[in-house]
């Protein structure tokens, strides 16, 4: 079977969605199979990132804005490879192909939340991802609140949503040793203890009463704030101002985006990962931290509290108190962290990128099977 995958977005921003493909691609051909993939290219600099595996044909595919790309380029790329399914590791398909299609939904936050968007992106969760909803002929939810929010948001049949959990790398399982820890924390000159943020910053994030509980609990005792990444993706330009407007300006590092092969080192370093998102349709450095030992004060909702209840301290995002409090009683209480630290391990363990590459490839399959099937009987 000919596979083609949609990655447009192979080289964007940093975060989940991006974390979520690569990964996922390495553990779809690390599967033994006689599949063969074509990857679409939108980037020209992404060709040649695949060069090296036998089964990839790797395609640029032209269009001079995204719709074109989507809706003229990959049809085209479609029929010329003779591509028996089309996936997107992210949302969006072609309205026009006759092949089985699929993408991965990571999250409505725009329908929860629509406050929260950019004008063009209401435009966008308006007109066309119903769209795309109504198309598919499979939707791999990132979880079940996703599922659910697709049925309900999209109005989805539930046969065609299907929970498939995304990984944790085992780069963040493996410990690091004092020498390799210490050069971390010299490159980047982390304290001997801080507290860890993780991501960009728009506005889901709740990156302003984050920072708001922070300044309550963390200089007070002498523990500061490191941010990994940081950046405003959209909308949240002055929520990067906030420890300015506090005064807390000297207890804030930020480091701008860490790549994985360092950032287990910041996880194993840090007292805690502080994720109190408003809303998470998974959150992926939940599971970085758990994997790497670090214990997790996180959100009682949505995708946090589904993946994190039981292994991490739940709090609402929605009240600066909470999370203070949360924040004070992780840094205090040793027989909590240490049972928080013991449960993130093993929460850690059950989602792995073999286990979910395994899980779309058998629906891949699935959806090729049934259109086979459907012809045969046609005929």
């Amino acid at each position: 079977m000919r596979i083609g995958v949609m990655l447009r977005h192979f080289n964007q921003h940093g975060g989940g969605v991006k974390v979520y493909t690569r990964q996922l691609l390495d553990a779809l051909l690390a599967i033994p199979s006689d599949d063969e993939y074509v990857f679409l290219f939108r980037d020209p600099q992404a060709l040649g990132s695949y060069r090296d595996r036998a089964r990839v044909t790797e395609v640029r595919v032209a269009g001079r804005h995204v719709l074109a790309w989507d809706q003229l380029g990959v049809p085209d790329a479609v029929r010329r490879h003779g591509i028996d399914v089309l996936f997107n590791p992210k949302y969006s398909i072609p309205l026009a192909v006759q092949c089985p299609t699929a993408w991965v939904c990571h999250g409505l936050d725009w329908y929860v939340m629509p406050e929260a968007s950019r004008w063009i992106d209401r435009l966008s969760h308006r007109y066309l991802v119903p769209r795309y909803a109504s198309k598919a002929d499979a939707i791999i939810a990132v979880s079940e609140i996703t599922r659910e929010h697709v049925m309900r948001f999209l109005k989805v049949e539930p046969e065609r949503v299907h929970t498939v959990y995304s990984g944790v790398n085992a780069a963040y399982s493996a410990q690091w040793d004092a020498a390799a820890l210490a050069t971390v924390r010299e490159r980047y000159r982390l304290p001997q203890r801080f507290v860890l943020y993780a991501g960009a910053v728009y506005p889901p994030k709740n990156f302003t009463r984050l920072v708001q509980a922070y300044a309550r609990v963390g200089p007070a005792r002498g523990i500061p704030l490191v941010v990994a990444g940081g950046e405003n993706r959209f909308l949240s330009a002055p929520e990067l101002k906030e420890p300015e407007r506090l005064g807390i300006g000297d207890w804030v590092r930020w480091c701008g985006w860490i790549e994985t092969d360092t950032l287990p080192a910041f996880y194993q370093l840090a007292d805690a990962l502080l994720l109190p998102s408003l809303f998470e349709s998974f959150g992926l450095p939940i599971l970085e931290a758990m994997a790497s030992g670090c214990p997790v004060l996180t959100s009682d909702r949505y995708g946090t509290r589904e993946i994190a209840d039981g292994a991490a301290l739940l709090v609402d995002p929605v009240s600066v108190d909470a999370i203070a409090e949360g924040l004070a009683r992780l840094l205090e209480d040793e027989p909590l962290r240490a049972r928080l630290i013991a449960a993130g391990h093993v929460r850690a363990t059950a989602f792995t990128w073999e286990r979910c590459a395994r899980q779309i490839l058998d629906l891949l399959h699935g959806l090729a099977r049934s259109r086979t099937d459907r012809r045969a009987r046609a005929c």
